[in-house]
């Protein structure tokens, strides 16, 4: 089943001498559909990163509705949706995190210790995350003898540890140089292969190579275009 999003739309109040409202994303619909690789493109500030924390259940939307596999996600107190959504989504952030006193292969594993047990297979899975995105001799390091991009490669195999059902990436490939996003981009298609709804924030034009649709984000309007654009 998708991720399906239905006239969502987030508004922020704005303060000024005429305290009034403003659209970060305007009404929209957006399908994710499993095994596809989604990309939306856009400046910053056009609404992207807004759009991806609706979809992602972090950002109650001002109207409309989120659905994984056909259950609406803000329907659900916060305990409960926080659950579906270590369970059903894997979420990239733009920025670098990471929890200061686990190793690498530590911060790897927590989406699975969040709610359970950690299997064989899930502790296999992440060293194979880990080697996949460059970094599987670091596994034993702490994320302060990291680089950013370093980070951002442990981010990504976090996200993807637990087998989610949707992967919502965040500019992914922001601070790492050609080889590594290739690696990455790569990943993040043979995920959206083995069935997973991959979603790519970003501005770089490599990504859309790896993508089915394409849409763009314009001063919160979302729009989908051709892929040559």
């Amino acid at each position: 089943m998708p991720l399906k999003a239905e006239n969502i739309s987030k508004t922020f109040i704005r303060n000024g001498k005429n305290t009034n409202s403003f659209y970060a994303v305007e009404e929209t619909d957006l399908l994710l559909e499993n095994g596809t690789v989604t990309a939306v493109v856009g400046r910053s500030g056009s609404g992207k990163t807004t759009l991806l924390n609706m979809l992602s259940g972090l950002l109650t939307p001002t109207s409309g509705k989120v659905f994984y596999d056909g259950e609406d996600v803000y329907s659900f107190d916060d305990d409960v949706r926080s659950k579906l959504r270590n369970k059903s989504v894997g979420v990239i952030p733009q920025g670098q995190t990471g929890l200061k006193s686990l190793t690498v292969y530590e911060n790897v594993l927590l989406p699975a210790e969040m709610y359970g047990s950690v299997s064989e297979e899930i502790k296999e899975r992440a060293d194979e995350l880990l080697k996949a995105v460059g970094i599987g001799s670091l596994k034993d390091e702490y994320p302060n003898e990291l680089s950013g991009g370093e980070l951002r490669r442990m981010a990504i195999a976090r996200a993807l540890v637990n087998k989610p059902s949707f992967v919502l990436a965040d500019e992914p490939t922001g601070d790492l140089d050609d080889e590594n996003t290739l690696a990455v981009l790569k990943l993040l298609r043979s995920v959206a292969d083995q069935g997973a709804a991959v979603l790519i924030v970003t501005h770089e034009k490599d990504t859309l190579t790896f993508a089915d649709k394409v849409y763009k984000m314009d001063a919160g309007k979302l729009s989908e275009v051709k892929k040559e654009e």
